[in-house]
């Protein structure tokens, strides 16, 4: 593994990481559960982990420490194999942070970066729209230019925790579709404040009663020109370059890792040792590809296909993970059964969120061909 020399120790930034988890588990302050990354938010957890320089850490001073991306991985893999209640800042420190420090103006990252390395900004993704699903160039959200800035006008649906945040990312279309060649131009990045005047939260309550999700309404938003992210216009190849953070985490591979856990620490299946081999060996062989992306971003690059393969072999790996706790509790391991109905209820969204599988495969054979 290579890290900078302002690194602490991976092993021991994983112990202190265990050390404040162990902590606040012992308290009762949180309960272990899959896909805590979309589903367990607690703020002030948030705000624990900034205290001790752990959100933003791989940002350049002064809003960082300039940490490496590998040792933010040992971070993240730490948090999400205990399920810790990390969703209100994860979006914000695993995209939003890294997209304005590569393509935003002094002021913006001014603004925005320190609030989001304090967690006092929280973000939502404005990206997906009803009528799009996961064709991101198909967004019919409109920005029209106007004094000072541009308005925002339209919808996005599934927008995780959008409740809570302070912030929206939101990819909008800056030029009609019919006035570029292909569809995927003409596309903007934005930041907007969630308090602007226009915008309506409307919760989406899933099967268990819980609200993650929500649609976002804009109706004729201002944005000030500063908020704009990067060049206008160029939103596509600058969203691609952001969906490298988003796809190639270990949150992609660890989501169902609580559920896992409860599985190995039961009395075993029948003939489940094979099965139990397999999915370890595969566990082992995502992390690499998880450190194969942190290295990468380390040396400057966007490693748009391994974050794609990344996350479509992950999902598989989490759903196998569902199937063998399914068997277990066919086999009567009862204790099993509110942790499996927790992952299994969200499951749906594994497949879907930073892209469906077809999307996946048809960026990683695009890359092979133009590699």
């Amino acid at each position: 593994m290579s890290t900078k020399t302002s690194d602490r120790g991976l092993d021991q930034l994983r112990r202190d990481v265990r050390g404040l988890i162990d902590s606040w588990r012992a308290a009762g302050r949180f309960v272990p559960r899959s896909d805590a990354w979309l589903r367990s938010a607690d703020v002030e957890f948030s705000k624990e982990l900034a205290a001790r320089g752990l959100l933003g850490m791989t940002w350049p001073e002064p809003y960082g420490s300039g940490a490496s991306n590998v040792a933010r991985l040992a971070v993240t893999e730490e948090l999400l194999r205990a399920g810790a209640p990390v969703a209100a800042h994860w979006v914000a420190d695993r995209q939003i942070g890294p997209a304005i420090l590569r393509h935003g103006s002094e002021r913006l990252r001014a603004e925005i970066l320190p609030g989001i390395a304090s967690a006092d900004f929280l973000f939502c993704l404005g990206m997906s729209e009803p009528e799009a699903g996961s064709d991101l160039a198909a967004v019919r959200t409109r920005a029209v230019e106007v004094e000072g800035g541009y308005e925002l006008t339209g919808r996005k649906i599934w927008t995780s925790n959008a409740h809570r945040a302070t912030h929206i990312y939101v990819l909008a279309r800056t030029t009609p579709v019919d006035a570029v060649e292909r569809k995927h131009q003409g596309l903007t990045e934005f930041i907007v404040d969630m308090s602007s005047p226009g915008i309506t939260v409307a919760p989406i309550v899933d099967l268990a009663g819980e609200h993650h999700f929500n649609e976002v309404t804009f109706d004729h938003v201002r944005v000030p020109a500063h908020r704009v992210l990067g060049a206008v216009g160029n939103g596509w190849t600058q969203v691609m370059e952001q969906l490298s953070f988003e796809r190639g985490g270990p949150e992609r591979v660890l989501s169902t890792y609580p559920l896992l856990v409860r599985v190995l620490a039961g009395s075993g299946l029948p003939g489940s040792r094979p099965q139990l081999g397999r999915l370890v060996a595969r566990l082992a062989v995502l992390r690499q590809l998880c450190l194969r992306v942190a290295e990468r971003l380390d040396a400057g690059e966007a490693p748009i296909q391994e974050a794609a393969t990344c996350k479509y072999l992950g999902n598989a790996f989490e759903y196998d993970v569902i199937e063998l706790a399914r068997s277990a509790l066919a086999a009567g391991a009862e204790d099993l059964r509110g942790a499996f109905g927790d992952a299994l209820l969200a499951s749906p969204g594994f497949s879907i969120r930073g892209g469906a599988a077809e999307v996946l495969l048809s960026i990683i054979i695009k890359q092979e061909l133009n590699s």
